[in-house]
């Protein structure tokens, strides 16, 4: 299965270039309510975009109420890109049905309709180009997976096994390729405090083939979904549709998404008020892309930019320079008092992470920065992913190594990392010295 293919225009035209560009920027923390014309839609249809057509005025009313629903929070909902999406579904849908755009925007009562046939199991006679490991078997050499995650303050694990604790407030893209968009949003964690986490998590998977059409999921602080935007559960009406599959394992806190066709495996999480993600992907597929120039973009693959990573070495610099009192300005240490103490964040990661690698020290730092004792949790699961996501046993832990190996972003085939991994998380010892300078 040659991985080097691009994945087909969407069957609905939903995304012209331009439009995934929104996501390479930081945006403006806004409170758009997307998810809820979507689930209204969905609610009033049934779920299905191809009604009878004794249903057809009611299903163009209900396209109007979706319409009308859009533009009320158009304002709060620039650069979404779950937004943007709907917009244009809702368009090309109006097309396909025949819908003017002025009449009742009343909701509509469809009978219901059944799932559509093999939404609940495999199909057998799938397509073998819609299973990425089946299509190995031809071929000499076995795919080789490859880990990303993303938890807490942030803390970041790319690719290549760097960690790195990065501010990256507003909307980041954390994986940009020919089959997948990523992006997350992130916000304050306390106010005034330069330590966010995030609370908005937008997957884009791109039409392809006649294995999926283009799904968007969408989860936000408090709504975890089990189903995409359009509110289906798979990958839509092609013939490989359960190739791409959303799983809930447990309601409101953990979402499995098995992308089949691209060898991909995707958990996000709620813990606490935040989302946690992970993935476990095909270096073959984290190399599809077509702007290899790009790529600095793409934080799970190049990690964050030098001016977004927290660097404790600076932090500590300003706080011992003479007349300077506690952390500087840029710390990410919060203005609330009610942090833990030193010893008592130590003694609450090591219930849950007994081994100080840099998961527990991570642990450590979020509890000192934000008094969140929810961030424990967010650590623990980041890791216990790991142990099922990541392909090489040997580097389920990382400890204190400050800079990527010799040769490990060439023999992965990627460009050298322009950004120095930092080393930050090796001084927390010494934050006790300076809280207590405070």
């Amino acid at each position: 299965m040659g991985m080097g293919r691009g994945a087909g225009p969407s069957a609905l035209g939903f995304w012209p270039t331009f439009a995934f560009l929104l996501c390479s920027f930081p945006a403006a923390i806004s409170s758009c309510k997307i998810l809820k014309c979507n689930s209204e839609f969905w609610s009033a249809t049934a779920g299905s975009h191809a009604p009878a057509p004794d249903d057809a005025p009611e299903f163009c009313a209900a396209l109007r109420t979706y319409a009308l629903c859009t533009r009320r929070t158009a304002r709060t909902c620039r650069g979404d890109l779950a937004y943007h999406s709907a917009v244009h579904g809702i368009e090309d849908l109006m097309s396909q049905h025949n819908c003017s755009k002025d009449g009742p925007t009343s909701q509509p009562h469809l009978r219901t309709l059944p799932p559509p046939p093999g939404d609940s199991q495999e199909r057998s006679d799938s397509p073998e180009i819609c299973h990425y490991e089946k299509s190995f078997h031809n071929r000499a050499a076995a795919p080789n997976y490859t880990h990303c995650g993303l938890f807490g303050d942030p803390h970041l694990r790319t690719f290549t096994d760097r960690f790195q604790t990065c501010k990256v407030q507003g909307a980041w893209p954390l994986i940009d390729n020919n089959y997948l968009n990523v992006q997350v949003t992130n916000t304050p964690v306390l106010p005034g405090s330069a330590a966010t986490a995030t609370s908005k998590l937008t997957i884009i998977f791109k039409n392809f083939q006649e294995c999926v059409d283009q799904k968007v999921y969408q989860a936000e602080m408090d709504e975890l979904p089990a189903a995409f935007a359009d509110g289906s559960k798979n990958g839509g009406d092609k013939h490989g549709a359960n190739s791409l599959k959303i799983t809930e394992k447990v309601s409101g806190q953990h979402v499995e998404i098995q992308a089949k066709y691209i060898g991909t495996t995707i958990v996000v999480r709620q813990v606490g008020g935040y989302l946690t993600f992970a993935v476990r992907m095909p270096e073959e597929v984290v190399n599809a892309v077509e702007d290899r120039d790009s790529q600095g973009l793409y934080l799970c693959l190049r990690g964050c930019p030098l001016n977004q990573q927290i660097d404790f070495q600076a932090f500590r610099a300003g706080a011992e320079s003479p007349g300077a009192h506690g952390l500087p300005a840029a710390s990410p240490a919060p203005s609330a008092p009610d942090t833990f103490p030193y010893e008592t964040a130590v003694a609450k990661c090591k219930e849950k992470l007994p081994v100080e690698d840099l998961y527990y020290q991570a642990c450590v730092f979020d509890l000192l920065t934000t008094g969140d004792v929810n961030f424990t949790l967010a650590a623990y699961y980041a890791l216990e992913d790991v142990k099922m996501l990541h392909s090489n046993k040997d580097k389920l832990h990382l400890y204190e190594r400050t800079r990527e190996p010799p040769g490990r972003a060439a023999a992965a085939g990627l460009p050298p990392a322009p950004w120095p991994l930092l080393g930050s998380l090796l001084l927390l010892p010494l934050l006790p010295v300076l809280l207590e300078a405070t």
